[in-house]
């Protein structure tokens, strides 16, 4: 019973953590302001490309065709190294799972910076 009750209130605090807004760094508007010019002239990035930023240094992923560097996210990511497991590579499918709250689709158009060759 105890155990029970550990894990819900592990699960609400874990819930909460990705309700409340993050005070981002102050390098990571420039970031932001980048990546938002990003949107405008995007690149096209290979998957050989890609696969190349597979470290928690250096860290890009795609989710449906689209490319992001995640790499400053990577130390505040609430799963922790998670994150790191589709690194260089297309996490469409994690990205999209139960763990994620709703927030985090807003939060990855920050991070974008091209579209995957097809």
């Amino acid at each position: 019973m105890m155990i029970v009750v550990l894990v819900l209130i592990l699960g609400f605090l874990l819930g909460f953590l990705f309700l409340i807004p993050r005070d981002r760094k102050s390098g990571s508007t420039k970031k932001v302001e980048t990546n938002a010019s990003n949107k405008k002239a995007s690149s096209i990035y290979s998957k050989s490309e890609v696969s190349l930023h597979n470290k928690k240094t250096d860290c890009w992923i795609i989710i449906k065709d689209k490319v992001y560097d995640v790499t400053s996210y990577v130390e505040e990511h609430p799963g922790g190294d998670a994150i790191l497991a589709h690194a260089g590579d297309d996490s469409t499918e994690g990205f999209y799972g139960p763990q994620h709250a709703t927030r985090v689709f807003d939060m990855i158009d920050d991070f974008y910076i091209g579209d995957l060759e097809r």
